[in-house]
């Protein structure tokens, strides 16, 4: 069986599809690649690499520092204040870091070329799409497309979270087993990597434990469980 790529943040929605696809191929058949741009919450990057190794899944964590050299946004620039409330709000525009899964999936395609892969798989799901451009279907069209006919050997896109939002995609997990305790959120974590409770990632996670009636592993240094 050809390799499955899956591009693991560390967040909620990309581990339990990881799950997902683990569950499906089996864990000797997929890698994870995970990317370090300069972002504040890079807690997640060892979580990410924890989660990887209770699944006995192979990791691969690649440095794109000059993405926030290029592309500034309240998410990596230190001297940008994170906003906090719902993604709804219009200040949240200010976590978007300009083309990021255009950058992402690009160099994730190599890789999956490079290894013989036949997917490539994100976790863009339907919470994403107001505020982050390149989460709509129209890009994943695009990029899969373009992806497609990249190389020789064809690799195919595919964002299965698409129209799921973070409650659907928390159910899905809560059912594979997926270990929340190893996922980081929040854009502004404190330095000991707990999470802030008031940022839009928060708000949108807490939510989604609300609505699955569930309690979140995680601790708040500004809002309790």
């Amino acid at each position: 069986m050809q390799k499955k790529v899956v591009i693991l943040s560390g967040g909620m929605d990309s581990t339990t599809l990881l799950y997902d696809i683990v569950a499906e191929f089996g864990k000797q058949n997929v890698i994870a690649l995970s990317f370090d741009y300069g972002q504040k919450h890079v807690h997640e990057l060892s979580k990410a690499d924890a989660t990887c190794s209770k699944l006995g899944v192979e990791n691969n964590i690649f440095d794109l520092a000059v993405l926030n050299q290029i592309a500034p946004s309240a998410l990596t620039r230190k001297d940008w204040k994170v906003p906090e409330g719902h993604y709804a709000d219009e200040n949240m525009k200010q976590t978007v870091v300009p083309n990021r899964n255009m950058v992402l999936l690009s160099l994730a395609a190599s890789f999956a070329m490079a290894v013989k892969a036949d997917k490539l798989y994100y976790g863009a799901h339907a919470g994403d799409h107001d505020i982050y451009p390149d989460c709509r279907k129209e890009f994943v069209d695009a990029m899969k497309h373009a992806i497609k006919l990249a190389d020789w050997n064809e690799v195919e896109l595919l964002a299965p979270y698409w129209d799921i939002d973070k409650s659907g995609i928390l159910k899905r997990g809560i059912k594979l087993g997926v270990d929340y305790s190893l996922t980081h959120t929040c854009y502004d974590p404190n330095p000991k990597g707990e999470s802030c409770g008031r940022c839009g990632s928060c708000t949108e996670r807490l939510e989604a434990f609300f609505v699955n009636s569930s309690t979140d592993p995680l601790s708040y240094y500004e809002v309790g469980n």
